[in-house]
Parts: structure tokens; C-alpha cells; sequence
């Protein structure tokens, strides 16, 4: 019941979209020439009624005012009728040809008024043009003046006043049946707050008034800034702005005439996604029941609502400053260069895509597997830079065919490697998939690379790939130990292709990160939900990552860094998810625990305590690049660990989970020592994969 009015305002707005601005119809014969005939004589009768309503006005006027100021002989003389006659009717005839009788009288209004008044005057003074034709109208020298304007104010009156009581006539009528209907229905209607801007709350209250049977009474309005001026609107009373709720509530309760709900105007302009948050906090502590109007209008300007969108700054959520990586470098290695980046649609992949065309690449190609996302992104280049070739290329990295067709038809010289799955609950859940995308998918990737003889790979990788416990974690940790392997087999040749990997954090505003789920949740006036109390995260922006991984990457290839190295942002201290959530909470101009609880739900699957930014087995050095550490850490062999990534191929293909966990974690275990150095092979699978190389011939 309390969301009547959104789903009317919403349902009206589609019907005005769905509806076409052009109809074209067939007529049917006889029907449709009856319907169009009847719809004619309707409005012509209309118009007839109206025109004789204005010109016996016009005329009755023209007479009072000789009547009132006039003095000479007009009154008695014999054409008087003809005069009369003549100057309504002209005077009308210059309202129907202005389209004065194209507005309908039922919806009067004070613009209409200013637009009557507006074509009157030049439409009387064609109307006295013929009356002066009349040697008795002349005759009325002295006096003539002040008839005509006379004539002009009473005419102008009585137009004014005809409209008016057709509009009033309505609205009784109306409203004494929407009266009647309700004490007919015999129900105590509930009452309502309305916050928003002053146009909006008159358009909703004057809505409500033409229903006939409203689920609810309007009791009052709250403003979205505070405003003294204004004391009613729609004779509904102002209590104040919206941070006066809670008072307003308490004087209507004073009055017998406490809302059960509020409705507001949630169009991203009169109140922030902050301000709506509080005012859905305070109207859940009042037990008040929140419904919101979006921006209705969006849908038939074909707009997405709520444009104004508030960014909160790393500083305001992290208490640190953004870092800032210098590019000098990163130029000389991008410009004139063709460049391909995997997932390139998704929140990583597109702004590695956005800052390496502002390097004017020769070519700039564009891969995922996401039709839409691939779209957005390529769009989204070509708008920006159109001057960059921009080639996007849909594809699964998990297919080989098809990723060596793309780098065999680009041949590109650095390839940045960003997708994967990262969802750390989904893939423990579904680990084959996750193997086959970040381990078996990164393989193939790094593997084309070899055969093109590219330059450089560069992974990024997260910080979930540390000391993982989870199969995201370590899946993501096996990619970076074949990309290690592979850039130690170059350790003698300068000409080889480099495999460097960018370790980072979270990245805030990234899907499915907490920052957006925070948001939303105060949006929506829920409890924030937080894993555990002392669950800790490192965060940085999608810019910063991005810097990272152009600045590191430039800087390894410049500088022929030492091979098998992983780059590390100094993100400094990590925070805490519960500071966090304080904070947003805080930032919103809310109290925690007291607008808004804090609920811990308890770790997900596969989920850390603790994150960590290097490894047990890895040694952390300074580097040159500021802001930047470097991990140096055992590495394994490639055969060994191409055979082990071989046996996780089989255990994907057969769907054995259990094998495909066991297998990827032993791997990850082995540069710490914790598992020995040997090829990690189930019997069994060994036994069906040497069946299958007899089965096939040479």
C-alpha cells in the first residue's frame, strides 16, 4: 500500500516511454471514418460553444463600458447591434487564429492567465479597429480612451473569470467525489511525509488529489534545505527540512496525525546518496516505512537516474593519500609498440586499456570474454582516443586455438595479463573452474607469448596469492610461479621474453569489493555486514594498481631488472573492514552501532584473516622504483611444474575437484620446502593418461 504512488509514478513514466511519438494507423473503412467523424464534430461543437461564451463576453463588455464612461450618442444610434456584433466577433476571430482555443478551459492555470492577457490586448485593438469604422463609436471623442480601457479590463476580467470557474466547477466536482468515495469506504487512511524539492512535492500532492481513491493522506513536507519562506504547499504544511524528521513526526503525532510512511525523491539531485542514507536510517528508527520515487523522467529521456554520483577519496576512507607513480619511463615502452591486454573489459583490464592508449601504442587490442563488457570498453577508447587503433577481440583465454590465432593475427610486442577469476568464495566453490581460468588459461597466454616471441608478459596477481588457504589464492599463486619459471629459462638470453608479475590489494570500487557493497547497504538503510571483527585488508585505488603495473613493468624492461622478480605496492598499513564500515558510516553523517549496526557474519569459504603482501618463502628487497618493494623468491623448474599443470589439466577435464585442490595447493607449497620437488601425478590419472598416449598413433 505504501508504495502506490512510486509504482503510479514509475508505470506512468513507462507507458509515456513505451508510447510512440508517432501512430500510424489504417483506416478501416466506415469505423474508422465514423470515429474520426464523431471525434470532429465533438471538438467542433467544442470550439462553437467556447468562441459564442467569449464573444457574448466581449460584447457585453464592449457595451458596459460605453454604459460606464461614454457619453455620446453611440447608445442611441441604430447600428449599435452591428457594431457590437462586429467587434466580438473579430476580436475572437484574433484569439482562434493566436490557438487560444487549442487549450483546454478543464486545466486552467496561472500560466494560461499570463498567456490570455498576453493575446487579448492586440486582439481587442483589432476588434476597436473595426469599431471605429462607426461614425457614432468616432463620435465619442473625449470620453474614448477611457472606454477602451475599460473595455479592455473588463473583457480581459470576464475571459479570465470563464476559464476559472470551469477549472473550479472541475476540481469541486472532484473532490466532492473523492470525499464521498472515502467516507463511502469507511477507513482511516494513513498518513505520509513528503521530502523533496517544492515542484516535485506539488506535482505528487496534486496526483494524490485526482486519484479517487488515494491509499493515503499527505501530512506533511519536508524540503531537501532548510527554507523559511515557504509555510505550505497544496495547503499541506512544511515541518522543516529533512534532517528535521524526527521532529516532524513528533508534531504530527501531536495532532493524532503520525505518518506511517515517508515518500521521497530519489532522483539523485534533491537529496545525495549521504542524505538519503541518513534519512533511511532515521525513518527505520521511527518505525516510519521508506518508499522512494525514482527519477521517472530517465526513463523517457532514455537516461540512467541518479547521475550524480559521489566518489569518496581514498584519504576520506583509507586516512592515507593516494600515491602518486611517475611514467617517464613507461612512454618509451608503450609508444609505437602493438599492446594486448586480457581482460580488458573488466575493472582492472579496462583502466590498463584507457592508460596505455594515452601512450599512443600502434595498436591497441582489446580481449575478454564478455561480449558487453568488451563493447563498453572498446566504445569507450574510441570516443577517447580516436586517433589509437583499437582492436577488441572476443575470446575465452581458456581456449588455446583461439588465443594463438589472435596473437599469431597481432603479434604483439607486451601483453598484460589480467584475467581471472577473483571471486574468492565462488571459485573455492567451483575449483576446476578456477584452475582452468588462472592457472591452464594463464599458461595458454604466456605460452603464445613464447611462440610470437613477444617482449614481455606482465600478470597481475593479487595479494590472495600469498600463503593462500584458499583455491583463488592459490590458483592466482601457481600462475605466478609458471610466469617465474618461464622468465628464469630467458636468465641467459637477453633476447627472451620476460614474465613479470604486479602484486596488489584490493582494489577499492572494483566489482564485488566491499566498498560498493557498503554503499548500497546504506543506500538501502541495511545493517553493514562485516566477515569477522579482525578481519584486515590492504586497499588502493584502480588508478594506483594501474600505475603499478605500467610503472613496474617499464622500469623491469628499461632497466633489465633481475629476472623472476615480483613487484609489490608499498600500500602501507593494512585496515581494518570494521574501521571501514565505521568510517563510511561516519562519512555519511550517520552514528554506528546507533543509526547504523555493524553485523559480523563470519569468514567466507576460503576466506584469510590476515592478508599478506610476501610470501614464507620469499625475500622482500627494496627497489629502485619508488613506492614499489620486489620479492625474490625460489623458484620451481619448468618441467616439473609444466608436468604438474599438465595432471591439472586431466583432473579438469575428468571434474575431479578433489584432484585439482590437491594438486594446485602442492604446488604452491613447493618453493617453501613444505613439498618435495617431484612431479605431482595421481596413479590413477597417470594410468588413464598412458592408456590414451597408446590409443594414439605417432
Amino acid at each position: 500500500m505504501s508504495k502506490n504512488i512510486a509504482d503510479r509514478a514509475a508505470s506512468s513514466a513507462k507507458r509515456a516511454s513505451s508510447r510512440p511519438l508517432l501512430r500510424i494507423r489504417k483506416l478501416d473503412g466506415a469505423r474508422e471514418s465514423a470515429a474520426i467523424e464523431r471525434f470532429s464534430l465533438r471538438r467542433t461543437f467544442r470550439n462553437q460553444l467556447l468562441i459564442s461564451f467569449d464573444t457574448l463576453t466581449i460584447s457585453a463588455t464592449f457595451v458596459t463600458a460605453f454604459l460606464l464612461v461614454g457619453r455620446g450618442p453611440f447608445l442611441q444610434s441604430e447600428g449599435v447591434s452591428w457594431t457590437t456584433a462586429g467587434m466580438g466577433l473579430v476580436t475572437v476571430l484574433g484569439l482562434f487564429m493566436s490557438g487560444l482555443y487549442r487549450r483546454s478551459w478543464r486545466f486552467f492555470s496561472f500560466a494560461h492567465s499570463i498567456h490570455l492577457v498576453a493575446l487579448i490586448l492586440p486582439c481587442i485593438g483589432l476588434g476597436w479597429a473595426v469599431a471605429l469604422l462607426s461614425p457614432a463609436v468616432r463620435a465619442e471623442q473625449s470620453n474614448l480612451a477611457a472606454v477602451i480601457a475599460i473595455h479592455w479590463l473588463l473583457a480581459t476580467s470576464g475571459l479570465v473569470t470563464l476559464r476559472a470557474l470551469r477549472r473550479l466547477v472541475h476540481e469541486h466536482l472532484n473532490r466532492t467525489s473523492s470525499a464521498h468515495l472515502r467516507h463511502v469506504a469507511g477507513r482511516q487512511l494513513p498518513h505520509a511525509l513528503l521530502v523533496g524539492s517544492p515542484d516535485w512535492v506539488l506535482s505528487i500532492i496534486e496526483m494524490l488529489r485526482r486519484e479517487t481513491t488515494p491509499s493515503f493522506v499527505i501530512s506533511g513536507i519536508l524540503l531537501p534545505t532548510l527554507n523559511d519562506t515557504l509555510m505550505q504547499i497544496g495547503k499541506v504544511p512544511v515541518l522543516g527540512s529533512h534532517d528535521d524528521i524526527v521532529n516532524a513526526v513528533e508534531h504530527l503525532e501531536a495532532k493524532d496525525q503520525r505518518p506511517s510512511l515517508v515518500i521521497a525523491s530519489d532522483d539523485g539531485n534533491d537529496l545525495t546518496n549521504r542524505e538519503m542514507a541518513r534519512l533511511t536510517s532515521r525513518a527505520r528508527h521511527l518505525g516510519l516505512e521508506l518508499s522512494r520515487i525514482r527519477d521517472c523522467w530517465s526513463h523517457i529521456l532514455q537516461r540512467s537516474p541518479s547521475a550524480v554520483h559521489e566518489e569518496l577519496s581514498v584519504k576520506d576512507l583509507l586516512g592515507r593519500s593516494e600515491f602518486t607513480l611517475e611514467g617517464e619511463q613507461i612512454t618509451s615502452q608503450i609508444s609505437g609498440k602493438c599492446v594486448l591486454v586480457t581482460g580488458g573489459g573488466g575493472t582492472i583490464g579496462s583502466e590498463l586499456c584507457w592508460q596505455l592508449a594515452s601512450f599512443r601504442p600502434s595498436k591497441l587490442v582489446v580481449l575478454d570474454h564478455s561480449e558487453y563488457h568488451l563493447y563498453a570498453a572498446e566504445m569507450k577508447l574510441r570516443e577517447r582516443y580516436p586517433d589509437v587503433p583499437i582492436e577488441a577481440e572476443l575470446c575465452n583465454i581458456r581456449e588455446r586455438s583461439e588465443v594463438r590465432r589472435i596473437f599469431a593475427k597481432h603479434r604483439p610486442t607486451i601483453v598484460y595479463h589480467a584475467a581471472a577469476l577473483k571471486h574468492v568464495p565462488i571459485v573455492e566453490t567451483s575449483p576446476c573452474a578456477g584452475v582452468h581460468t588462472n592457472i591452464l588459461g594463464t599458461r595458454i597466454i604466456a605460452d603464445a607469448v613464447c611462440e610470437i616471441g613477444a617482449r614481455a608478459m606482465v600478470q597481475v596477481s593479487t595479494d590472495k596469492a600469498v600463503n593462500p588457504v584458499g583455491m583463488m589464492g592459490a590458483t592466482k599463486r601457481v600462475g605466478e610461479l609458471y610466469s617465474q619459471a618461464l622468465d628464469m629459462c630467458g636468465i641467459d638470453d637477453p633476447d627472451a621474453p620476460r614474465f613479470m608479475t604486479v602484486r596488489f590489494g584490493n582494489v577499492l570500487g572494483s566489482s564485488g569489493s566491499i566498498v560498493p557493497l557498503f554503499q548500497r547497504q546504506l543506500r538501502e538503510g541495511r545493517p553493514l555486514t562485516v566477515t569477522h571483527p579482525d578481519i584486515e585488508r590492504f586497499f588502493m585505488t584502480v588508478r594506483e594498481a594501474v600505475q603499478l603495473i605500467l610503472q613496474s613493468s617499464a622500469a623491469a624492461l628499461s632497466e633489465q631488472s633481475q629476472r623472476g622478480t615480483i613487484f609489490v605496492l608499498d600500500m602501507g598499513k593494512p585496515v581494518r573492514i570494521v574501521d571501514l564500515a565505521y568510517r563510511m558510516i561516519r562519512l555519511y553523517g550517520l552514528q554506528p552501532e546507533i543509526d547504523v549496526p555493524v553485523q559480523f557474519v563470519g569468514l567466507r569459504p576460503g576466506e584469510k584473516l590476515y592478508e599478506e603482501l610476501f610470501d614464507i618463502c620469499e625475500e622482500q628487497t627494496s627497489s629502485r622504483i619508488k613506492g614499489i618493494f620486489e620479492a625474490q623468491s625460489r623458484p620451481i623448474p619448468l618441467p616439473l611444474i609444466s608436468r604438474s599443470i599438465d595432471q591439472l589439466a586431466h583432473a579438469v577435464e575428468a571434474g575431479d575437484q578433489a584432484e585439482a585442490r590437491r594438486i594446485t595447493h602442492t604446488l604452491v607449497k613447493m618453493p617453501s620446502g613444505a613439498a618435495s620437488f617431484q612431479v605431482i601425478e595421481n596413479p590413477a590419472m597417470a594410468q588413464d593418461t598412458s592408456r590414451t598416449r597408446t590409443r594414439t598413433p605417432a
